[in-house]
């Protein structure tokens, strides 16, 4: 391959699931009475983990690394209302709020609703989440964007929850972009973590759905199946379709982003799972893949994690062109 060197700027781009803040699960198989104190024991849990905080500490490293394109997962909007008032806690706004504190100018290129919920607490309000994925880009860093999709998946996780079923509504979102005169897509979504049977066939609707494109194309975000482990169904379904991924090629350490304890407080890192990932298909060249927010010194403060996984970052992508690196 003939590398030609030119004044080109190459790109980075990250992916991270930034955490809801709680512990969800606890309301699969409750019964009617027990809603509202797990709903309480779930938001209590969402307070102590204290997002404007763990904001500040995301914000820094993406200030360290400067990506040009990111994925968020659990980009969550909890409320609280109450007979005469409702208050909220939007981790999208506060942390493009954060960013834009410390100097960086980011915006959104693609926002997918996923599920939501409003359920009664043991003190009376209703609290609810809304859980959605997010695409941003650094302003000003030479992109155009186009054939923004922001879907929903047709096959999804139904479960019980204080009696009745309960769709955890998951999805994707996809944006086709070009850059100094070439054009790939970038994909993001959060795959069911629950059922392996529903994670395949979501898997499988994207491969038919927005991977199915003659384009160069970046596919990031929480898959929720292990690349290292020894059953791996989804993650081999998607390599066997002609995806890359790029801790293979040039990954530091062993990559692990999954799972802090769900309080972040736990005192070294408990990471053991490597599933969040960033792949790709096509003709790009990526020089260096790393961890974020997996080191002590990005805990804050008051030793929270910033997240319960850690983050993925490639540097240094290029677009090959005809056996040349533009």
């Amino acid at each position: 391959m003939n590398n030609k060197k030119n004044n080109e700027e190459k790109f980075t781009i990250m992916t991270w699931n930034i955490y809801f803040g709680a512990n969800l699960e606890p309301l699969i198989g409750t019964t009617p009475e027990e809603v509202p104190q797990v709903t309480t024991e779930i938001f209590n849990q969402f307070e102590q983990t204290n997002f404007r905080e763990r904001a500040k500490s995301i914000s820094q490293q993406i200030k360290n690394i400067k990506p040009h394109l990111i994925g968020l997962q659990e980009v969550a909007l909890w409320t609280v209302r109450s007979l005469t008032t409702k208050s909220e806690t939007n981790f999208l706004t506060i942390l493009l709020e954060e960013l834009k504190r410390i100097g960086l100018e980011y915006g959104v290129v693609a926002l997918n609703h996923n599920f939501s919920s409003e359920l009664p607490s043991s003190t009376g309000d209703l609290i609810g989440i809304l859980d959605r994925d997010v695409i941003l880009a650094k302003r000003n860093a030479g992109f155009c964007f186009c054939n923004i999709q922001e879907e929903n998946f047709s096959k999804n996780l139904v479960v019980p929850v204080g009696g009745v079923l309960f769709t955890v509504l998951r999805g994707w979102s996809s944006v086709d972009i070009c850059f100094q005169g070439q054009k790939f897509r970038l994909l993001n979504t959060h795959l069911e973590g629950n059922s392996v049977d529903v994670q395949m066939e979501q898997a499988k609707e994207l491969l038919n759905g927005p991977a199915n494109t003659t384009l160069p194309i970046l596919f990031i975000g929480d898959f929720n199946s292990n690349a290292e482990g020894v059953i791996k169904p989804t993650y081999d379904l998607l390599i066997n379709f002609g995806f890359t991924d790029v801790w293979n090629i040039s990954g530091i350490g062993f990559g692990f982003t999954a799972f802090q304890a769900r309080d972040l407080l736990n005192p070294i890192p408990t990471l053991t799972e490597r599933i969040d990932l960033i792949l790709f298909k096509g003709n790009f060249n990526v020089k260096l893949s790393n961890t974020v927010g997996d080191k002590q010194e990005d805990r804050t403060l008051s030793g929270l994690w910033p997240s319960d996984h850690a983050g993925v970052l490639s540097e240094s992508i290029q677009i090959i062109i005809h056996g040349e690196v533009v």
